[in-house]
This record gives structure tokens, sequence and C-alpha cells, in this order.
């Protein structure tokens, strides 16, 4: 694969399992010709998985440093991958991710990217066992991403199907289902260019298909967004998990080019 790239990587300032150097490493191992990190942001109602403030500046000094270490093997590049209601400071990054993985009800976040035991208690205790209510919520949340920020990438589009192949939680063939999901798109057109095709759940063995389903891809090639292959890697082994599969999926819907950032901006890549 041409132009290899990941940008939405994790590393130990938050919750991948790596340092940034040895991600660094297995990246030059696998032909990568550039790496992006994009470590959580800040999160006072989620401690364990932002990075901390104070990490925050030592990770963004180690992928500076690493930067010019590896300069003549591989281009680095350092992001954020910023929850939606977190308010991070957003100054000074290569590029940013809008994702949301919480929900707010009065002054409690709730959390719902979790196992399907844990995701079943969110569907039971805050919608009444309503699993549609709750993937209708997710995607007014999404369409929402914009006033939070200048972001440039849309994390994981349709991340509450996460356990769909093996949990009948809602039917995502629904037409309350697509008419959320589609809305959420069309809200979302012309105010972040670019959205990923996320394969990490098939690395954590929850999917065996990327992020996001082909309708909704579809609708977002019509739309005229930008479609980025990523690995929303957490795990040096898993830098270019699925990525075949990936460029296969963006090809059945249509789609002709994917993009890569480089110093002068994201450039659109055959696939």
């Amino acid at each position: 694969m041409k132009d290899l790239q990941n940008l939405h990587t994790h590393c130990r300032y938050c919750d991948g399992a790596d340092s940034t150097e040895e991600m660094v490493l297995a990246a030059i191992e696998k032909g990568f010709d550039s790496l992006g990190f994009s470590c959580h942001s800040p999160m006072f109602f989620s401690p364990t998985v932002g990075v901390s403030p104070t990490g925050v500046l030592l990770y963004r000094e180690s992928v500076a440093l690493l930067k010019k270490k590896y300069a003549e093997k591989i281009k680095l590049y350092c992001g954020l991958e910023v929850e939606m209601l977190s308010n991070p400071p957003m100054d000074g990054y290569d590029y940013l991710i809008g994702s949301v993985h919480y929900f707010k009800f009065g002054d409690r976040y709730v959390g719902f990217d979790r196992n399907a035991q844990m995701v079943k208690k969110v569907i039971d205790e805050e919608f009444s066992g309503d699993g549609m209510k709750y993937a209708v919520t997710y995607y007014e949340y999404l369409s929402q991403l914009p006033r939070y920020g200048k972001f440039d990438i849309i994390g994981h589009f349709d991340l509450i199907t996460k356990h769909c192949e093996n949990e009948n939680f809602f039917d995502t063939e629904s037409k309350i289902y697509r008419d959320a999901a589609l809305s959420a798109a069309h809200a979302l057109a012309g105010k972040i260019p670019f959205f990923e095709v996320n394969t990490g759940a098939i690395s954590r063995k929850y999917r065996t298909t990327p992020y996001p389903q082909k309708s909704i891809l579809k609708e977002l090639k019509a739309l005229g967004f930008g479609a980025i292959i990523s690995s929303d890697c957490h795990d040096k082994n898993f830098l270019d998990c699925g990525f075949d599969g990936a460029r296969e999926l963006l090809a059945e819907c249509g789609f002709t080019e994917r993009y890569i950032l480089k110093d002068s901006g994201f450039c659109a890549v055959e696939l």
C-alpha cells in the first residue's frame, strides 16, 4: 500500500499499550511513510482514559523529540482526539479528530464505548431499555461536533454499532436509525471535511467490518466528505489492521481516493 499512514494512534499517555517510540519503531518496521499520534483529550470526567493536563505536555514533547530523532525514516504528526464535551485547549496540533464517547445527563457524564454488558446497562438505566432511543441520541450528539471545535476528522462515525454484530441493541437497517445517522451526516457536511474508515473494532474482536457501515459511507460520499483510513490503534501490532479491507469497502461505495496528511495539509491519493 503506497502512502501508508495512520492518524488515529493511542499510546501510553492515554489508553494505549505502547510508548510513542515503540509505536514509531513498529510503524517503520511495517513500512509506514508517516504516523500521526492522537491522544485522547483531557477529561476530568474520565481520568483513566483521557491524557492528564500534565500528560498533554509530556505527550507533545515526546512526539516533538521523535519527529527529530526519526526524521530520516518517517514523518510524524501530533494530533488530538477530542472528546466533544471535554473542552480542551486545541491550539498547536497538526490535526484534530472530533469524537463522541460520552453523554451528559444533568451533571452526570455517561460513557457508552464499553463492553456489551455495560452498553446494555446504559440502555436500560438511561434510556429505559430503548436501544433505538440510545442510537438516536448518539447521532444528535454527533451532529453538534462543530459547535465544540474546528475538527479535521470525524472519529468512528457510527461507534454505537460496536456490538451490533453480536447484540441486538437496535436495528441498523430500520428507517428510524438510518434517518438519525443520515441527519447527522448532513449536519456535519461542509463543517468537518474528513471522516475515518476506522478498523479499531476489528483488531479488538468486536467487529469484522470497519466503521462506518455501507449505507452511511455512500451518503458521506454523496455529501462530499473525504475518506481517511485509520486503525484507531491502541497496540503497535495492529497499526495497519484491516487497511486492505477498508480500501475495498471504500471502492465498493464509490470512492476512488482517500486522504493523507502531509506538511502542506491533507492531500488526496489513490485507493
